[in-house]
């Protein structure tokens, strides 16, 4: 118990910091880079709880995948840090009680959680061990039963968005060269290569 215990606070405690690092590194290179950190700690969370199927998920999909596209994101980006940092006071008063008022609402959502019935269910039904349900099923019970439509409309608005990206990417506009690979496949090699005969010692 006592090497959980401080298993657990290692995890949660890199956690908290990495989070905290990642509003508040100047360098977005850095954030995402802690970032990834709070992924892999939240993933060793998730192990200790007995849910290695979602700590699994959290370094594959989060770690392997859209972390590492931020990365690769915002190294590409030419961001201009001094013209960031300009309008940054000028939208405090803005900010602070959006914050305050997304802080209350998380207070609200655990408070409520906490003493739903839900949580009294829970108390007198426990969950079965684990040696009778696996995560994987439990998992998929309760995403095609309880959550079932909220499940579904998860996956319709990943497909909006994606269907978004590739209409975006394939729009007409005009000084931009398009890729047509038709013409591509069906040209000529005499079209594409032009044999020359290069003398010793001259140039082309």
């Amino acid at each position: 118990m006592i090497a959980q215990a401080l298993a657990f606070y290692l995890f949660a405690g890199i956690a908290v910091i990495a989070g905290f690092m990642v509003i508040s590194a100047r360098n977005p290179v850095h954030s995402v880079l802690f970032l990834i950190l709070a992924f892999f700690n939240a993933a060793g969370l998730f192990i200790l709880l007995g849910a290695e199927f979602l700590g699994l998920l959290m370094v594959v999909v989060y770690v392997g995948a859209v972390a590492v596209l931020f990365l690769f994101v915002v190294m590409m980006l030419d961001i201009d840090f001094v013209e960031l940092r300009q309008g940054f006071r000028d939208y405090l008063h803005i900010g602070v009680p959006i914050t305050i008022v997304v802080l209350l609402e998380l207070i609200f959502a655990v408070a409520v959680s906490a003493v739903s019935s839900d949580a009294v269910n829970s108390a007198v039904n426990p969950i079965p061990p684990v040696e009778e349900v696996s995560n994987m099923r439990a998992i998929g019970h309760l995403l095609y039963t309880d959550y079932f439509l909220l499940f579904q409309l998860a996956g319709m608005i990943l497909l909006v968005a994606m269907i978004g990206a590739i209409v975006l990417t394939h729009r007409r506009r005009d000084g931009v060269r398009r890729q047509n690979i038709y013409e591509q496949v069906t040209r000529a090699p005499a079209d594409s290569i032009e044999v020359r005969d290069v003398k010793p010692g001259q140039g082309i």
